[in-house]
C-alpha cells in the first residue's frame, strides 16, 4: 500500500521486491497492525519520504538472509518465524552496545524512514541486533501486535515506570497501546483504572483486567476518588494535550507519569501542570518502544499464559482494506474494541 502525498489516496500497487541488506534480512509479512503512528505519518505529523508504504508492527517468516548476518546458535535462517521492534538500532553505537537500541541515534524505522510492512515483504536492518525469534506457541497474527504497541506498553510499565503489585495504574486512552497496558499492568498485579471517551473501549478494558473504567471527562477527579489519593502511575497511551493533563492530574504524591503516546506538531509543546509536578514531587518519564534484547521477559509471560496478545486482536482485514482502516483514525472517538490486523 502506497501514498504519494500527505493525506493523499492510499493505494495498493505492485512495487519492486525489496533488496536484502548485507547485515539484514527480508521477511515475508504474515500479519501487520494498523497503528495510530502510521496515521500520524500519513497526516504529515511525522514526516516520511514520499511516495511511502506505511506499517511498522509485524510478524512473519524470513525469506532471505544477508551475507553478513551471523550464523550459528544466535543466528537466523530462511524459514525462521520472527518479529522486530519498530525501532531498529544500528548495532554499532554505544546505545546499541548497551542494549538500548530503542534510543539509537542512527536508528531506522520501517514505515517511517523506509518502506514498511503494509506489503508482502519488509526489510530488517542490523538483524543481529534487531530480530526476535518467535516461540512456536505464539501465533503470527497475535505476534504482529508485539513490535510496537504491546512491547511499548510492556517496557513503559516494567522498564520505565517499574510498576509493583498492588499499585494503582491509570491508563489514559484505550486504543492498542492502552489496552495492551491494561492487560500487562493487571498481569503484574496492579490495580488499573482505564480512561477513554468510548464506552466500547472502556468495556474492553474491563474485560482485559481493568479494575475500574471511567469516561475521559472528569477522569482525573474520578481517579483521585477511586484510588483514595491518586494513581501511583499514570500512562498517556494516546498522545494529546488533554490525555497528558489527565494522567498527571490523576497522580498521587510521588507518582510517576509515563508519556507513551506521541505528541507531534502543535501538540509537541503541550502544557504540563508544573505546580502539581513540583508540589507533589511527581516524576515525568518518556518511553519509546523496546529493544530486541528485552523481548525474552515479555515472550516468557506470553508463553506461560500470563499475557495473551491474541485477545487484543479485533478485526482482521486484507491489504486492500488497510487504507480505509487508517483513514478511520481521523476520528479519535470511533469505538475501539481491539487492534486491526492486516493479513497481506
Amino acid at each position: 500500500m502506497v501514498y504519494d502525498a500527505v493525506g493523499g489516496p492510499l493505494e495498493v500497487r505492485t512495487v519492486p521486491a525489496p533488496v536484502c541488506p548485507p547485515a539484514g534480512v527480508v521477511v515475508d509479512v504474515a500479519a501487520t497492525g494498523v497503528c495510530r503512528s502510521d496515521w500520524h505519518a500519513w497526516r504529515g505529523h511525522d514526516p516520511v519520504p514520499l511516495p511511502h508504504t506505511p506499517g511498522h508492527e509485524w510478524a512473519g517468516v524470513i525469506a532471505e538472509v544477508g551475507a553478513d548476518v551471523p550464523r550459528g546458535v544466535t543466528g537466523f535462517a530462511v524459514g525462521d518465524r520472527v518479529t522486530a521492534p519498530f525501532v531498529l538500532g544500528c548495532g554499532r553505537c554505544e546505545w546499541c552496545r548497551a542494549g538500548a537500541a530503542n534510543v539509537c541515534p542512527d536508528q531506522e524505522q520501517p514505515g517511517f524512514t523506509y518502506a514498511g510492512s503494509f506489503a508482502e515483504q519488509v526489510v530488517v536492518h542490523a538483524a543481529a541486533t534487531n530480530l526476535v525469534r518467535l516461540p512456536e506457541s505464539v501465533d503470527l497474527v497475535a505476534a504482529a501486535a508485539l513490535g510496537c504497541r504491546f512491547a511499548t506498553a510492556f517496557r513503559a510499565l516494567t522498564g520505565v515506570a517499574g510498576v509493583q503489585p498492588g499499585e494503582w495504574v491509570a491508563v489514559v486512552g484505550c486504543g492498542g497501546v492502552g489496552l495492551s497496558a491494561v492487560m500487562i499492568a493487571a498481569a503484574l498485579g496492579a490495580r488499573v483504572v482505564a480512561v477513554d471517551v468510548s464506552p466500547v473501549a472502556r468495556d474492553r478494558a474491563l474485560e482485559l483486567g481493568a479494575t475500574e473504567a471511567v469516561p475521559a471527562e472528569g477522569a482525573a477527579e474520578a481517579i483521585q476518588a477511586l484510588t483514595r489519593g491518586g494513581a501511583h502511575v499514570g500512562l498517556d497511551a494516546l498522545g494529546a494535550p488533554s490525555t497528558l493533563d489527565t494522567s498527571v492530574r490523576s497522580l498521587r504524591r510521588h507518582g510517576r507519569h509515563v508519556q507513551v503516546g506521541l505528541l507531534l506538531g502543535e501538540a509537541a509543546g503541550a502544557p504540563v501542570p508544573w505546580d502539581l509536578v513540583v508540589g507533589r514531587e511527581l516524576r515525568l518519564l518518556g518511553s519509546h518502544g523496546m529493544a530486541a534484547v528485552d523481548y525474552p521477559a515479555m515472550l516468557a509471560m506470553v508463553a506461560d499464559g500470563r499475557l495473551d496478545p491474541a485477545r487484543l486482536v479485533g478485526d482482521r482485514i486484507g491489504l486492500d482494506e488497510a487504507g480505509a482502516a487508517l483513514a478511520a483514525m481521523d476520528d479519535p472517538t470511533v469505538a475501539r474494541g481491539g487492534m486491526t490486523i492486516v493479513v497481506p
